[in-house]
This record gives structure tokens, C-alpha cells and sequence, in this order.
């Protein structure tokens, strides 16, 4: 199965690069700009986990205030 990073919206990359360094910092990842493949596997995987977890409760709270 191929892997694409390809945006949804391109116009959030912006958001959603800010939201990846706010959470880093969020759960103590020295994030840098640019390259960072020197971060662990576990770093770089509490930082998605973290993202889709709270863009996964706002959108629920965006349907509940509905």
C-alpha cells in the first residue's frame, strides 16, 4: 500500500505545522525546524498520537455544538 503526505487542504499546512510543534512541546519533544529525524520512533509517535487525538475531540465538539 503506498503513503501519501499529500493535504487534504493545502491551505492548513501552515496550521497544522504550528499544531505538530505546539503538541511537541505540549509532551516535551525539542522539535526543530526543519529536519528532525533524529527524534525516536516513540517521540515522534506521542506527537501524531497527541495530534489526532485532539483534532479528533474538536471535531466532536464541533458536532456536538451543532
Amino acid at each position: 500500500m503506498a503513503r501519501s503526505n499529500k493535504k487534504v487542504v493545502p491551505e492548513a499546512t501552515e496550521s497544522l505545522d504550528k499544531f505538530k510543534y505546539e503538541v511537541a512541546n505540549e509532551v516535551g519533544v525539542n522539535l526543530k525546524n526543519g529536519y528532525n529525524g533524529n527524534i525516536s520512533a516513540r517521540d515522534a509517535g506521542k506527537i501524531g498520537g497527541n495530534m489526532v487525538r485532539k483534532l479528533i475531540e474538536q471535531a466532536e465538539n464541533d458536532m456536538a455544538n451543532k
